[in-house]
């Protein structure tokens, strides 16, 4: 219990420092914001409002979030600034509360009458999504599982090199043809593989063009054909790998390949570098999928199970 108590401790401390441009960003403009003021009012909300815009936290939320501290204004008559960072905080949590999108808080695996749990992962190139799958396997791996990845990638030849990098790494099997195979084929055979060796995991990269909308979601649909037939219910996961620095193109893609095939899951990357950090509120409210991890760092362990309570309180902690 010491060791996991520790571990947390940890998990808190980068989640943090990941944070830290968001949070600095944040605050500096909200103190700019009240000085010379003693409660919240209409001024101080059209402010707060423009923060909110400003950190990405995208139109359709930041007025949620305002009406909220509209109504509490209204409610408590007189609201001080100084309680407005606690009282922000407050409707922050209970609006993404509201949503029903609870993930695992470690990375268990769901039971599939003993075949492998498939994640088919997509996203645009740069997002960091060779980089997450390699995290993803380490995360898995430590917390006892087997895993196989599988590089159906393959339109790019350093997608393809990439992951094997990664699967030498971390120290998992990985299937791959190399450059120009078809991805479907990859796909069949990572299947395959991963049923016969016994894994618990079978992670498999995609090609992340947009730029041809048709052909992505024929060769998607195409893929997930040829999964279910060795897997019946495969993939069991669709996630969509979003570069949180991009603030709002990250909701423009999510939009974009939503079109093209079905997603279950988000991961949102190098919130690290960034100040547009509240793009994780809005994607969490708007887009009614679950963020199931965030990336806050270029750690192996940065990678997060993204946590909403834990993830407010480390944006809005003074």
């Amino acid at each position: 219990m010491a060791f996991f108590g520790l571990f947390s401790k940890e998990k808190k401390e980068s989640l943090n420092k990941g944070l830290e441009k968001t949070k600095q960003s944040f605050f500096s403009k909200l103190t700019r914001s009240v000085i010379g003021k003693s409660k919240v009012d209409d001024d101080v909300l059209d402010e707060l409002e423009e923060i909110l815009l400003s950190s990405d936290v995208g139109v359709e939320t930041t007025l949620k979030i305002i009406k909220r501290i509209e109504e509490r204004v209204a409610r408590d008559k007189v609201l001080g600034t100084n309680e407005l960072n606690s009282v922000l905080k407050e409707e922050v949590a209970a609006l993404l509360a509201e949503n029903d999108n609870d993930t695992p808080k470690e990375f268990n695996v769901p039971d599939h009458n003993g075949m492998p749990h498939v994640i088919m992962v997509v996203g645009v190139n740069g997002v960091g999504k060779t980089t997450t799958i390699g995290k993803m396997a380490h995360q898995y791996k430590k917390h006892g599982k087997k895993v196989v990845l599988g590089a159906a990638d393959t339109f790019r030849a350093a997608a393809v090199d990439q992951l094997i990098i990664w699967a030498e790494r971390v120290g998992v099997p990985i299937v791959h043809q190399g450059m120009g195979a078809d991805p479907a084929s990859v796909a069949y055979d990572t299947l395959e593989s991963g049923k016969s060796q016994g894994a618990d995991v079978v992670i498999i990269d995609t090609a992340g063009r947009l730029h041809n909308k048709v052909n992505l979601m024929n060769e998607l649909t195409k893929i997930r054909r040829v999964m279910e037939k060795v897997i019946p219910g495969a993939p069991h996961e669709v996630m969509l790998v979003l570069d949180g620095s991009t603030g709002q193109n990250a909701f423009e893609q999510a939009k974009q390949f939503m079109l093209a095939t079905e997603i279950n899951a988000l991961a949102i990357t190098k919130l690290d570098g960034t100040a547009k950090g509240g793009v994780v509120i809005g994607i969490s409210d708007q887009m009614k999928i679950p963020v199931k991890y965030i990336g806050v760092g270029e750690a192996m362990e940065d990678l997060q199970v993204f946590n909403k309570e834990e993830f407010v309180d480390s944006l809005f902690s003074e």
